[in-house]
């Protein structure tokens, strides 16, 4: 079939074999040999045929891609074009290429391939191919030049440590509870601040800003200040994602689920808990619309029988993405001061989904927290945290690059320029890049000076993942803090009430949660 539909489509083109032959860069030899069905076109010939004729690759194979009616003996296919574009490997070959890159593995020889197989119509070719492609790059070797070493292994990361050791002093209970109510509420209201504004340029949410009179933000995105008219030139849906100032509770979202995950992940399997309880917990509490990239792709390997770190592992290119780094918090808020325990529940959380830096983003995040219940100063408490992820690493290295600038005087414009010229905003790979949003954390907890307001206002005015960053910031600066440090301005705005996507806890008091997490504590 392949062999006559090649004949017709050339003889369509009106053009010889010798000329087809110079548009694929093969003989006319080759061109007889596929024309007789002696010999057949490789993958790559077979996509630039399909370019220069202007078909599928389906219908120069001579297969079906319409179902027919779904009756026995017939094959049915499933709606390539309508997958889920999460859910569908195929469809985001682009962040694969780019993730892989970033890994120092040496794929550049598959560039132009990729970037044809991205071309080519959703459909069962185009799935196949990238399954091809998977293999490829998951056995391609390591760039010569790469000069990084990410072990995904928690035993080869425990020798890749720095050796720095915070002096911690271990605070008293009612220290403890007054910190913790800080975290749940310093996390929660810096989601809120950066809710409305998730996935929005940052010119637009300056423009915004500028028309609320909220420039440089420094309050929330009321609905009540925002008009029609306002809103005319933004393609953000704002009017529809900012909320009224009587909303009375914080709205679910995925950055304060995993706090409460993390509650019931205790609660059912304790401290000794596996990544498989992880998974597990994932499945009883929430159906599968609740998660996003990396989560939501570990949830379906998981549901097909694949088991962690192969859940991490198996097509899914947002493994470096953030998803692991916003579900860190829980770890630090139950291991005061005892960072490498903090560091080693967010390794068990993370390789379910995330490898190398995806993980380490999350070790680094509750090794701070943990770190937060003992030292006032804000670089032990970052130090911290570098202190359990690999000190050869690309993000240890962006995160200590930034505390050297703000060290060597770096001026908090020129250090947030950067980042931004570093990072592509319009790119969803570096908007939701683990890295690029550890160095706004980092950023924000040091320019911020350990005043709440403004630590999540920087945070959530940089852009990029605004309601994570937002949550993260005010999480680290409100355990620091503790309750009296996060403004009521802040706090009165959800009236002690979370809202959740997980199963018995729709509705929680804020106040409860932080003492059940301090119940859960192994006090000394």
């Amino acid at each position: 079939m392949l062999s006559q539909n090649l004949l017709k489509a050339r003889c369509g083109m009106n053009i010889s074999q010798e000329a087809l032959a110079a548009k694929v860069g093969v003989s006319r030899q080759s061109i007889q040999k596929w024309e007789s069905g002696d010999a057949q076109p490789t993958l790559q010939n077979l996509i630039t045929l399909s370019e220069i004729f202007g078909i599928g690759i389906d219908k120069l194979l001579g297969s079906k891609t319409d179902v027919e009616e779904m009756r026995m003996g017939h094959e049915v296919l499933p709606s390539y074009e309508k997958q889920y574009y999460w859910d569908s490997y195929f469809k985001a070959l682009a962040v694969e290429y780019k993730q892989t890159y970033d890994e120092g593995k040496d794929v550049e020889r598959y560039k132009e391939l990729f970037d044809a197989v991205i071309r080519l119509p959703d459909n069962r070719y185009k799935s196949q191919i990238a399954n091809i492609l998977f293999d490829v790059v998951s056995f391609a070797p390591t760039r010569a030049s790469f000069e990084f070493y990410e072990p995904s292994n928690i035993d080869e990361i425990n020798a890749e440590l720095d050796g720095y050791t915070p002096k911690l002093v271990y605070p008293s209970a009612e220290t403890m509870l007054d910190k913790l109510k800080g975290a749940w509420y310093g996390r929660i209201c810096g989601c809120l601040l950066g809710k409305p504004v998730e996935c929005m340029s940052t010119s637009e949410m300056n423009r915004i800003l500028k028309r609320t009179n909220n420039y440089p933000i420094s309050r929330y995105i009321d609905r009540e200040d925002l008009t029609p008219e306002m809103a005319t030139d933004i393609l953000h849906p704002i009017l529809e994602r900012a909320y009224p100032k009587d909303l009375g509770y914080m709205p679910s979202d995925d950055d304060t689920n995993y706090m409460v995950i993390g509650y019931k992940l205790l609660s059912k399997y304790g401290r000794a808990f596996t990544p498989e309880n992880v998974l597990q917990t994932w499945i009883d509490n929430q159906l599968i619309n609740q998660y996003c990239t990396a989560e939501r792709v570990a949830y379906r390997n998981f549901l097909n029988g694949f088991m962690p770190p192969e859940t991490a592992e198996y097509k899914n290119p947002y493994r470096e993405w953030i998803g692991a780094q916003i579900r860190a918090d829980y770890y630090g808020y139950i291991n005061p001061c005892d960072i490498k325990t903090a560091a080693d529940m967010g390794y068990r959380d993370a390789s379910i989904s995330h490898i190398k830096n995806g993980i380490y983003g999350e070790m680094w995040v509750a090794a701070m927290l943990a770190a937060a219940f003992g030292t006032d100063d804000m670089h032990t408490v970052i130090k911290a945290g570098l202190s359990q992820i690999p000190c050869r690493s690309r993000i240890y290295k962006a995160i200590k690059d930034v505390m050297d600038g703000y060290d060597n005087g770096v001026s908090s414009d020129k250090c947030f320029a950067a980042i931004a010229a570093e990072w592509n905003e319009s790119d969803p790979h570096h908007w939701t890049h683990v890295i690029s949003n550890a160095e706004i954390v980092t950023a924000c907890l040091l320019y911020g000076e350990g005043d709440y307001s403004k630590s999540i206002c920087l945070a959530v005015g940089q852009g990029f993942d605004t309601d994570c960053n937002g949550a993260t910031v005010g999480s680290v600066v409100g355990l620091l803090k503790g309750i009296n440090g996060v403004p009521s301005v802040w706090t009165s705005r959800v009236c002690d009430t979370l809202e959740s996507g997980l199963k018995g806890f729709e509705r929680v008091s804020i106040n409860d949660m932080a003492q059940k997490t301090f119940d859960m504590i192994e006090r000394k």
